[in-house]
C-alpha cells in the first residue's frame, strides 16, 4: 500500500488538471502566465524589440508595434522545435493518443492537435506550458455559445455545423473513456484524468482559432510537402486583416536550420499599430465557427441555397417570368446541367449567393439557360460564358432580365427565412446584451446585409439592361 501511495504521489506531481481558473481579465489558462516572449527567446526564437503584447487593440488581444517598423523587417521567428503540432501517427507521443486521434474525422482537424494541446496540457513538465499558459480559458466560437444564442444565429447552414460539432464533442467524450477506461495512470494520455466535453471543447476551440497550416516534413507524391496544422506560440496573436501588414515566411530546404517560420513586415507597420495577419479569403461562417468574429461588410461573405427546381419556378413566377421551366426542362437543358453538376446520379446541389462572384456561376448559368427555349443561341456560348456575370447578356437582354429577377426573388425568399428583420436586430442590440449574443445578432445582421446588396446590384443591372431593351428583343 505504502508504494502505491507513492507512486500515486509522485506522478500527482507531473499532472496539471484541466480545471485551471485564471485570476486575470482577460481570463488565462493560468493566473500568472510566463513570459512568452523571454521563453521563445530563451529556445532560441527571436522577437523584435518593437513588438509588443497589448490588451488594448481594437481587436481584443494582440500583438502592437511600439516604433515605425520599415518594410521587409523580420519580426518574430520561431526554431522548428517551438510549434506545437501532430503530424502523424508515427509521430504521436503516445499510441494511445494516435488510435484516438484517427477516430477524428478529417474535417474536424482541430481536433487532431487538441488531443495533443490537452495532452501537454496536462503534462505539469510541459516544455510547452509557458505558451499554454497564456492561452484563453475561453472562446468566442459558437460551440462555446449558451443554446439561446446558437439557435438566434438563424443561419440553418451554420446551425448544422455548429450542431455537428457539438454532437461529435459529446460522442468522443464517451470514446474517450471507453479507451482509456482500464488504461493504467503511466499510460494515460492525458497523466490519467478524465477527459469531459468541457475540456475538448476548449482545446478544439483554441486550435481553431489559433492554428496555422505550415508544411510538414512528410514528402507527398510529386514531391511536395504536406500541410500540417501547428499553433505558433506569440505568432498566433497577431489578428486578422484583409489589409495585413505582416506576413508569414516559412524557411525551406533549409535556408536557415534554426527557422522554422517568421513574421516580416509586409508594409511599413507604424507606431502603435497592430501587426495584422489574413486569415484567408474566407465567408464569416468560417471566421465565427473557427476564429470567433465577424467581418463586418466581408466581400467573401455568402449564403449558402439548394439547387430546387420546385423553388426556381416559384421565384422565377414571382418575379413574373411567364411559365418557367425549372421543373421540366428539356433533353439538352437537362444535359447541360450534368455539365454544370446540377443534375446527374451525384450532384452538388450547393449553390451560394454573394461573394466575389455575386451569384455562383453554376446557379447563374442553369439560370439563363433554362430560360431560353433557344438551343441554337445557348449553343453559341462555352459554359464559362454563360456562368459569368461580367458577360453582358449572352443569350439576349430579356433573359438576362428574366434571370436577375429570378435570383432577386430567391433573395427575397431567402431573406423571409430569418424570423427578424435588421431593424429589430439593431434595437436588440442597443438594449445591450450578452457577449455571445450580440456576435450572433451581428452575424445575422451580415448575412441579411449582403442579401440585400446582392437584391440592389442586381436591380441595378435590370434597370440598366431595360433601357436598352426594344420591342423586336427576344
Amino acid at each position: 500500500m505504502a508504494t502505491s501511495k507513492l507512486a500515486i504521489t509522485s506522478l500527482a506531481a507531473h499532472i496539471r488538471p484541466f480545471t485551471c481558473s485564471a485570476a486575470s481579465q482577460p481570463s488565462r489558462l493560468a493566473p500568472h502566465p510566463p513570459d512568452l516572449v523571454r521563453w521563445i527567446k530563451r529556445e532560441g526564437g527571436f522577437v523584435h524589440h518593437a513588438v509588443k503584447l497589448s490588451q488594448d487593440t481594437p481587436f481584443g488581444i494582440g500583438l502592437i508595434s511600439t516604433e515605425q517598423i520599415p518594410q521587409g523587417t523580420d519580426l518574430i521567428s520561431l526554431p522548428p522545435h517551438v510549434p506545437l503540432r501532430f503530424e502523424s501517427d508515427e509521430t504521436a507521443p503516445s499510441p494511445l493518443l494516435a488510435a484516438l486521434a484517427r477516430r477524428v474525422p478529417e474535417e474536424l482537424w482541430a481536433m487532431k492537435l487538441g488531443l495533443r494541446l490537452l495532452q501537454e496540457r496536462a503534462n505539469a513538465d510541459s516544455f510547452w506550458w509557458p505558451y499554454i499558459s497564456n492561452l484563453p480559458e475561453t472562446y468566442t466560437v459558437p460551440i462555446f455559445f449558451p443554446g439561446e444564442d446558437i439557435k438566434n444565429l438563424q443561419y440553418a447552414p451554420l446551425l448544422h455545423q455548429v450542431n455537428k460539432r457539438c454532437r461529435f464533442l459529446l460522442d468522443f467524450e464517451r470514446e474517450i473513456r471507453r479507451t482509456l477506461e482500464d488504461v493504467k495512470a503511466t499510460d494515460h494520455p492525458f497523466s490519467g484524468q478524465d477527459v469531459k466535453a468541457s475540456a475538448l471543447v476548449s482545446t478544439m476551440s483554441a486550435v481553431s482559432t489559433r492554428a496555422f497550416r505550415l508544411h510538414g516534413d512528410k514528402k507527398l507524391r510529386g514531391g511536395s510537402s504536406d500541410h500540417v496544422p501547428m499553433m505558433l506560440p506569440l505568432i498566433d496573436m497577431c489578428n486578422h486583416s484583409f489589409s495585413p501588414n505582416v506576413k508569414i515566411i516559412q524557411e525551406q530546404d533549409g535556408s536557415d536550420s534554426n527557422t522554422l517560420v517568421k513574421v516580416v513586415a509586409e508594409t511599413q507597420v507604424k507606431e502603435n499599430d497592430p501587426l495584422l495577419l489574413n486569415y484567408g479569403c474566407l465567408s464569416n461562417d468560417f471566421f465565427l465557427l473557427d476564429y470567433g468574429f465577424v467581418i463586418e461588410s466581408n466581400p467573401y461573405d455568402t449564403i449558402e441555397l439548394k439547387y430546387d427546381e420546385g423553388l426556381l419556378d416559384a421565384a422565377s413566377m414571382a418575379a413574373g417570368v411567364a411559365s418557367p421551366k425549372f421543373s421540366s426542362p428539356a433533353p439538352w437543358q437537362h444535359q447541360l446541367l450534368s455539365q454544370l453538376n446540377l443534375a446527374g446520379k451525384m450532384p452538388d446541389l450547393k449553390v451560394t449567393i454573394g461573394g466575389q462572384e455575386t451569384v455562383e456561376g453554376r446557379l447563374l448559368a442553369a439560370i439563363r439557360i433554362l430560360l431560353s427555349s433557344d438551343l441554337v443561341e445557348v449553343e453559341k456560348h462555352d459554359l464559362e460564358v454563360l456562368k459569368s456575370l461580367s458577360s453582358t447578356a449572352p443569350l439576349g437582354v430579356a433573359n438576362e432580365i428574366a434571370t436577375f429577377r429570378t435570383v432577386i426573388a430567391l433573395c427575397v425568399i431567402a431573406l423571409s427565412h430569418f424570423p427578424t428583420k435588421i431593424m429589430e436586430d439593431e434595437a436588440i442590440l442597443k438594449q445591450g446584451v450578452s457577449d455571445t449574443a450580440e456576435l450572433s445578432i451581428k452575424y445575422r445582421i451580415q448575412k441579411k446585409s449582403m442579401i440585400i446588396d446582392v437584391m440592389k446590384d442586381l436591380t441595378r443591372r435590370v434597370k440598366l439592361l431595360s433601357a436598352q431593351e426594344t420591342p423586336s428583343a427576344s
